[in-house]
């Protein structure tokens, strides 16, 4: 199983599309259509999963402003999850294991956790309240933004590194035990990929939390 993405269409110069990218469309494209079925046959199924989600959002945000932050934290809770477990389908790999893609998401994570603050509070009232005590700014301004790097770095380097360490324990067991043993260690691949997006949504969740929240 290689490592590096893999250049598949070649546009012109030195620009390549990577196989991380094209199972990226592939997914999307799959996303769509389930949820266009599921709306058609099975809308009890869809109403259950947003159910779930908001749930999963109202706990830390509250019931009250939960629908307000449910269109984003749900498309990333659902986007994690099947671009974890994407792999099972033959020809495509799961964009989280570059790690490209867990790197944007948390970019994405990022700038949301701000955008939604200065929403909620108002510019400078939001400046004020990520430097306070103001007294000691110089202080609590530089350790403010080394936690907001670090907590990117460390939401990328969580999803990124669980599910390629997943994909490749399941690679090596594949290769040297037989079919019987290598069913449950798919099935327990695929459950570390949606617990994953499930940590990582509410992780998310609770920095817009902290973001949206006065210091007062």
């Amino acid at each position: 199983m290689g490592l590096e993405p893999r250049n598949m269409i070649h546009l012109f110069g030195d620009v390549w599309i990577t196989n991380t990218v094209t199972s990226t469309w592939a997914m999307m494209v799959l996303i769509g259509a389930v949820a266009y079925v599921l709306r058609k046959k099975q809308p009890v199924a869809l109403e259950m999963l947003v159910d779930f989600l908001h749930d999963m959002v109202a706990d830390v945000l509250g019931p009250e402003v939960a629908p307000m932050y449910l269109p984003f934290l749900g498309t990333l809770a659902i986007f994690i999850a099947v671009a974890d477990n994407l792999s099972i389908i033959p020809g495509l790999v799961a964009p989280t294991r570059d790690i490209s893609t867990p790197l944007a998401l948390a970019i994405v994570v990022f700038f949301a956790v701000h955008y939604y603050g200065i929403r909620a509070k108002g510019l400078i009232r939001y400046l004020i309240d990520l430097a306070s005590p103001l007294y000691l700014i110089v202080l609590t301004l530089p350790l403010e933004i080394i936690g907001q790097l670090s907590r990117t770095l460390s939401l990328t380097l969580r999803l990124f590194g669980n599910i390629l360490s997943g994909e490749m324990i399941v690679a090596v067991i594949f290769s040297l035990v037989p079919l019987f043993v290598q069913l449950p260690l798919e099935g327990l691949s695929m459950f570390t990929g949606v617990l994953q997006a499930y940590i990582f949504t509410s992780l998310a969740t609770v920095y817009i939390s902290t973001g949206v929240e006065s210091s007062d």
